[in-house]
Formats: C-alpha cells, structure tokens, sequence
C-alpha cells in the first residue's frame, strides 16, 4: 500500500511539474520600458516624441514621459522627433525590473528623415560641451566587460589611453599622469576618493564604494575637458545616480559573491501618480574570507573586511523641478599580523597592502551626503544646483618587527619574532562642505552657454606620530610629528561654456575656468581657456580637434609635512615647509578622426601632446616628482619641494567598437605613448650631461591594448548565456638600479640617485580574463549567475620589488608580482 501511495505522490508531483513548466513555456514574460524625453541642452521635456522598441510604440505626453511592455531581453529604444536628431539607447530587460531611462535628444538644424532603429553610438557623452578625448560610461555597457569585476574605475581601463595601475588596485593611469590627477564628480559634487583603503594622495585603492547598481550613466575624459571642471590635470570621471522606480511600490535586488554580499530596494513613496517620489536603498558587507578559505590571494596575507552603502530620496515637482537627497560612504579596515605569522622567508614575503617588516592595523572611513535641486526656468533655460558634505578619515597604526630566520628545523625555515615596537601612528581627517550652481541657456538651435561655480570649503586635520627606525644599526629614533597640523582653506572654481554650430557641419565649443584655493598665496588661476571644434565631413565621418589648459593644487597633506630630524638634522621642527606649494600646470592639445560604417562599427583615432610645468621637485638635486605618485599603498614622505619639474606626454590612440547588435559586443583599443619628466637632478644637469635627459615616468609602459569581446546567447525562452574575454597587454614599468645601503637603512626599496633612474624595464603586462554567465528568468523574477575570472593563465605580471634585510647580501631584493589567477562569482535575484 505503502508503495502504491508513494508512486501516486510521485505521479501527481509529475503532473504538477509537467503543467508548470506547460505554463512557463506558454507564458511570454514583458516588462515596462519607462522614461522621459528632455532636449540635451535646456533639458525641457519634449512632448509628441516617438519612442519605438521591437513592434512597440508611444509618443511622450505633456511630462516628455512614456511607458509601454515589450519582451524581455536587450533591447535598442529608439526616439525621435521632428526638429531634432534622432537617437537609439540599450536597456537590459528583465522579469522583475522595469527599466527606467531618460533619453536626451539635439535639435537639429537640418530637414530630418524617419527614425532608424539602429545601435546607438556608445561613445556619444552628455555632456553637450565635450567635442574631443571624451567616453560615455554605459552600466549596460560595461557590464559585458570581463574581468572588470563590477567596478566603473577598472571598465574605464578598457578605454583608450587608459591602463590600471596594479591588479590588486582600480587606480586609472591616463596617457601617462599620475592617477592622483583625477578628478572624481558624482551628482555635481567634487567627492573624496571613492574607494576602500584609500591612502593619502592617492586616486583609487583595491576595492570600489560606488556600485554600477545605482549609476545612471557617466563621462570619462582623457584630456581638454569642457570649463565647468578644474582642479585636474590627468582625467575627469562625472557620475551621475539614479532615481528609484516610482511607478512601482517596491522592487529588490540580492546578490551574493566573492566580493560581498548585496541588497537593494527601491521603489515609490506614497500614491502612484506622474510624478510620485521615489527611494532607492543599497547596502554591502565584505566576504573576502571567503577568498582566504579557498586559498584565492589576494595581494596580502590579511582579509581586508569593508561595508558601504547609498541611498537617495526624490522629489519630483509637477512644474518640471526636483528636489533629490543622497548619500554614499563605506567604511574599512585591516590588520596585517607579521608578528603573528611564522611565514616562509623564501615564498611569503610580499605585502601589495603594506610592508612586510611590521604589523599594520589601518582602516578608512569615507562618506557624502548631499541634495540636488534642478528647476526649468523657461522652455529654453533650466538651472541645477547642489550642496554636500563629505568626510574621508584614514587611520594607521605600525609596529616595527625584527625577525631572524628559525633553523632548528633545516628542512622547515621559518621566521622568529625576536622584538618589536610601535613606530607610528598617525590620522588624517578632511571634512567637507560642498557646493555648487550650473545655469544653461539654449538660445536657439545653434547656440547654448552654460555658466556655473563650484565652491568647496576643507576643514583637514593631519597628525602623525613617527619613529625612524635605522635599519643598519637597528637604532630607533625619538618619536617625531611629521605632520602636527590643523587648517581651513576654501577653493572656488567659477567657470563658462559656449556652443555654438557655425553650421550645419562644424560645431564649436569654447569657454573658460578658473581657479582659487585659499590655502596659500600661490594657488590661484585667473584664466584657463578651453576649445573645441567638430567637423562632420558626411555622415561617417568627422575630423575634430581640441585644446585646453589646466591645473590642479596637490594632495592636501602634502602642503603640512614638517620633515623629520632623524632624516635631516637640520629640519626645523614646527616648519610646514611645503605649505607655499603652487598649482600643477598642464596644456593639453587634441586631435583625431572618427569614422562609422553602416553596420554597428565605429573607428576612430585620436592623437594627443601633453606639456606639463610647475610640478613639485625636491629643492636638493634628485629624480623625485609627484607625477609618480598616486598609486599604491604608501604614502609620500615629501622633502621640502617647489614648483619647478617639467613633464610631457604624446602618443596615438586606436579604437575600434563594435557597437552591441544581435547579441554580440566588441571593443578594439590601443595606444602608442611617451610620458617622460625631468626632475630637480634634470633641471639643474649641465647641458649634454647623463642627467641632462627627460626621465621615464612611472606609468610609461610606452604601448597599451585591450580586445573585449561579449557574446549572448539565448537559451530556450528566456534563458541567456552570456560569455566574455578581454585580453590585455602592456608596456612593463620602469625602475633603477638598487641602493642596499640606502635601501637597509630605510627597509624599504631605494634606487641610486643617479642617470641609472627609471632606466631598466620590467617585462611587459599580459592578462586574459574570461567570463561566464547565466540569466534566466520567471514571472517577476529573474536569476543571475556570473564567474569572472582575471588572469586565467595565471602570469606572473611584475608589479615591483621588495628588499628584505634579514636575507643574505645579494639575495635582499625580491620581484613581486601582482595578482595571479582570481576568480570572482556572484549570484544575483532581481524580485
């Protein structure tokens, strides 16, 4: 009986399953396409546009709004409107989403045709005044990207021109510069660094705070940006978030990984009308324990643990304004346990977070909160502005270890801890008030200007407590304060834009910045033009060109050092002696050639000369400058310096996009670059000298090259393969001949302060990365699951060397190599 009743429970589970699966097969799961219509330059919302995707089609109401369902999928929605250019945006549609976009249109000065529903030019930006060395950075986009992980900083590395710094790090390289010459705007606001682990003067560091879960859309500039940015010298990444669903009361996302852990909801506040307000919500904590248990490194033999999150209210007004709250931040820590760890002193002697002679405990704090306000004043005119306040706080605790090798067993070395003692501690706090106010104008079709200023005011304290250990004799010295001070300083940065098409086929951009800080009499800027010109020679093709000048005050804590007696007996305590530190300053000239085929394919290449002046040398003759700095995990220990290094880059970049159509995406980039300096041991050479010579820069691998390929697949009714490669090769770094001397006395690497500087190359960077994934979805639900892995042929890219003293004599200095094979996963469930 037993078995007949279990055989009827088998049959009827049968059944159910049978009709279930009947019921999803039949079933054609749509989602709502939701969105606005607004001109690109007045940002008036535009009624009567036809909006068409697959067999769909609407025309926006009063609002410039729309909404219909299509089939899930990726999907091209396509616009137009009589008067203006039509243009085609990518949307990623699933089950349990909507999608929610704002598609921004030109009006035309010329007799248009029928909209076409073709792939969207990628690389078109937002911003109206960016002609030249511009990107537009897509979240749907850049998701195809392998080994990415997730992350805007290291997607923009794919771009041409642009290279990572270390694996283990998202800092962004441009044509050369320093990655401390970046800027960082998100909703307007000019933010600290927006990265985990972040270490003064640097731009980036091993982990993200900002999530592509709740980026709009952005620019990427590599040179002779618009007027409304300053205070940069290498790049400018402008982000912009987005609004929760208001059509919806609530929809969730979760995910799980490698990386962390995820949740996030969005959705409406209150009744559902046009105009509803909405939320967004975003929260994040660290699995990278995970990483340690599998035995993935990661660049250190501690588990760095990190959390960060975001959220944003919006308030939109029934006459067009909206008033919108944000925030994001994220907090980290780590400790690094020498003293804890026997280790093996001939294979586990690299720390890519820190050294590997102390025990470090190091956490970072950094978080902005803010609100936006834009209102159109006129048809033709609208206004934005924003205030903020942020705080970065970076933590750091050292004890200096001496360890000696443990023999007893000779067939198992393994370190002794024999003492150790605390060298330093130190904290460095920037809170922030930011501000700023953009007012455009649309005159007519032809001519627009666009005016603001941005206004931010710096309350930084810096104090560190430091103990120079001399690694010779092992002597310790008194503690010192390097850095004792506290300080407010304002920095003001007004600027103006105009457009203007002179015609039909050649469009102008001009304007001008200008910049202020008052934290010392030397960073000021009255004047700092910018051009930009554009030639459409048919419909395929266009010539443009374009030039800017720019400059940028230096890393805050830079401006406090009070120098060391242990290193300088003749330091005067109390002194800040680089507090008269004057601006960066850079003139960046432009010019390329763009050409799109019929089908999906753009190419385009784009040649560039970069002359830099004003950059801080060391007073005393060496090859120190700061166009090397910005990268990695220490920072730097600035002798007096003053503004008198040269620097200069040029090259050729190569793109070649095949834009997304029929499941396939293709990125093609490459560049050919020179970046050399000359520091104080330049300057000051006799003429024909060996230091007579412009001197490699730190990032001059001198060639760079990307291949991305996507592809997916559909599988079934609505499953999608989705597979990727990138394949990466750069020119290796640059470094000199080694100071033992100098190098034990200090424990840590010194080169020889001669011709002999940044002459020597290290092998050059290959990487290929490939991923694979699966969606498939259900009624109102969709799963994702992703493996991305970076290196897969596991090479062994030299990242730079250490020096170990308690090795023997010549055995000291050790090539370190970046990350090896490292696979990320992620699960993920859109309800």
């Amino acid at each position: 009986m037993g078995v007949t009743k279990s055989l009827i429970m088998r049959r009827i589970l049968l059944s159910v399953l049978l009709l279930f699966g009947a019921m999803l097969s039949a079933q054609t799961l749509t989602q709502t396409i939701r969105g606005t219509v607004v001109d690109s330059e007045s940002k008036f919302p535009l009624a009567d546009a036809m909006v068409v995707c697959d067999a769909q089609q609407a025309f926006t109401d009063e609002y410039g709004q729309f909404s219909f369902d299509v089939e899930i999928g990726r999907k091209v929605v396509a616009v137009q409107l009589f008067g203006y250019e039509p243009k085609s945006t990518i949307v990623e549609l699933n089950s349990a989403k909507q999608a929610v976009i704002r598609v921004e249109i030109t009006e035309s000065t010329v007799k248009l045709d029928e909209v076409q529903v073709v792939a969207a030019p990628r690389g078109d930006v937002k911003n109206e005044m960016a002609l030249v060395s511009a990107r537009k950075f897509s979240v749907e986009e850049t998701n195809l990207y392998a080994g990415s992980r997730g992350e805007p900083a290291r997607m923009a590395t794919n771009f041409a021109g642009v290279q990572g710094s270390d694996d283990s790090r998202n800092d962004i390289v441009v044509r050369g510069n320093t990655p401390a010459g970046i800027l960082y705007r998100f909703e307007g606001i000019n933010i600290p660094n927006p990265n985990h682990f972040a270490i003064p003067g640097t731009g980036g560091g091993p982990v993200t705070i900002l999530n592509n879960k709740y980026i709009q859309s952005g620019d990427f500039y590599t040179g002779a940006w618009p007027g409304e940015y300053g205070n940069a010298i290498s790049g400018v990444f402008d982000l912009e978030m987005r609004d929760g669903n208001n059509a919806t009361p609530f929809e969730g996302s979760f995910q799980f990984g490698l990386l962390g852990v995820e949740l996030m909801a969005e959705g409406r506040l209150g009744k559902e009308k046009p105009n509803a307000p909405s939320y967004l919500l975003l929260g994040r904590y660290s699995t990278l324990g995970m990483a340690d248990a599998l035995g993935i490194p990661l660049g250190t033999t501690a588990v760095p643990l990190y959390a960060d999150g975001a959220f944003r209210f919006s308030f939109p007004q029934k006459d067009g304004s909206k008033l919108s709250f944000w925030g994001i931040g994220g907090t980290s820590n780590l400790t690094i346990d020498v003293s804890g760890t026997d280790g093996d002193p001939f294979t586990e002697e690299f720390e890519s977070y820190g050294t590997v002679d102390r025990d470090q405990y190091f956490d970072t704090h950094m978080a902005t909160v803010g609100a936006t306000y834009s209102k159109r004043l006129s048809k033709m005119s609208y206004a934005k502005m924003g205030v903020a306040a942020s705080r970065a706080n970076i933590h750091a605790v050292n004890n200096k270890v001496w360890r000696s090798i443990d023999s007893t067993d000779a067939n198992n070395l393994t370190y002794r801890v024999d003492s150790f003692a605390k060298i330093l501690d130190y904290r460095y706090i920037e809170d922030k008030i930011h501000s700023y106010y953009n007012y455009t104008k649309k005159f007519d079709a032809r001519r627009s200007l666009k005016v603001g200023v941005n206004v931010d005011y710096i309350m930084g304290s810096y104090h560190d407590s430091t103990r120079i250990v001399n690694g010779i004799d092992n002597v310790v010295y008194d503690w010192e304060m390097p850095w004792n001070s506290d300080d407010t300083y304002v920095n003001i940065q007004p600027f103006l834009s105009y457009k203007h098409r002179l015609t039909d086929a050649l469009t102008m951009t001009a304007g001008a910045s200008a910049f202020h800080s008052t934290i010392n009499s030397n960073s000021t800027s009255l004047f700092e033009p910018r051009l930009g010109l554009n030639y459409d020679m048919d419909k395929h093709n266009k010539l443009f060109t374009g030039a800017g000048y720019h400059t940028q005050m230096q890393s805050s804590y830079l401006y406090y050092y009070e120098g060391s007696q242990a290193l300088d007996d003749s330091t005067v305590l109390g002194t800040t002696y680089n507090k008269e530190m004057g601006l960066t300053k850079s003139a960046h000239a432009v010019a390329g050639w763009e050409h799109n085929f019929d089908y999906p394919i753009r190419l385009k290449l784009e040649a560039y000369y970069q002359y830099l002046w004003n950059i801080p040398v060391e007073q005393q003759a060496s090859y120190f400058s700061l166009v090397n700095g910005g990268s990695g995990f220490g920072r730097l220990w600035a002798e007096p310096l003053e503004n008198r290094g040269l620097g200069r880059n040029y090259g050729l970049e190569f793109t070649m996009e095949h834009y997304y159509r029929n499941g396939f995406y293709g990125l093609l980039t490459g560049s050919i670059f020179d970046a050399k300096y000359k520091g104080s041991q330049n300057l000051d050479a006799l003429p024909g000298s060996a230091d007579d010579v412009w001197v490699n820069t730190l990032f001059n691998g001198r060639y760079a090259m990307n291949l991305v390929l996507a592809r997916n697949i559909s599988v079934g009714d609505y499953g999608i393969l989705n597979l990727g490669t990138k394949v990466s090769t750069i020119g290796g770094r640059w470094f000199g001949t080694v100071d033992e001397v100098k190098s034990t006395e200090m424990s840590e690497i010194e080169y020889v302060n001669d011709a002999t500087f940044n002459t020597e190359q290290y092998n050059a960077y290959f990487r290929l990365d490939l991923k694979v994934g699966y969606k498939w979805n259900y009624a109102k639900l969709s799963h994702e699951f992703a493996l991305d892995i970076s290196n897969i042929t596991n090479n062994k890219n030299i990242l730079t060397l250490t020096y170990i003293p308690e090795r023997d004599e010549g055995d000291r200095v050790q090539e370190n190599y970046q990350l090896g094979l490292f696979p990320v996963f992620y699960y993920k469930v859109d309800f």
